[in-house]
C-alpha cells in the first residue's frame, strides 16, 4: 500500500508545481494564498510532506481543477 500512496504523492507534487508555475506564482506567493509557509509548499512539491485535506481543497478551488486530477486519480482536470 505504501508504494501505491507514494505514486499518487509524486503525481500530486508534479501537478502542484506545474499549476503553480503556469499561474506564474512563486512558492512564497502560493503559500500566502493558502495561509501556510513557503517551506511547507517546498516540502509538498518535493513529496516530503503530504498536504492536508484543507490545503488540497483550497488548491483545487484556486486552480479550478478536480481533486481527482490534482491527486493523480484522473488525467482530466475539469470539474464535473
Amino acid at each position: 500500500v505504501k508504494g501505491y500512496i507514494m505514486f499518487f504523492q509524486e503525481i500530486f507534487s508534479e501537478r502542484l508545481s506545474a499549476l503553480r508555475k503556469s499561474a506564474k506564482l512563486n512558492q512564497a506567493q502560493m503559500a500566502e494564498v493558502l495561509g501556510i509557509t513557503q517551506a511547507a509548499i517546498s516540502k509538498i512539491e518535493k513529496g516530503e510532506r503530504a498536504a492536508s485535506i484543507e490545503v488540497l481543497c483550497a488548491l483545487a478551488d484556486y486552480f479550478d481543477v478536480s481533486l481527482d486530477y490534482l491527486c493523480g486519480r484522473s488525467d482530466d482536470p475539469t470539474r464535473h
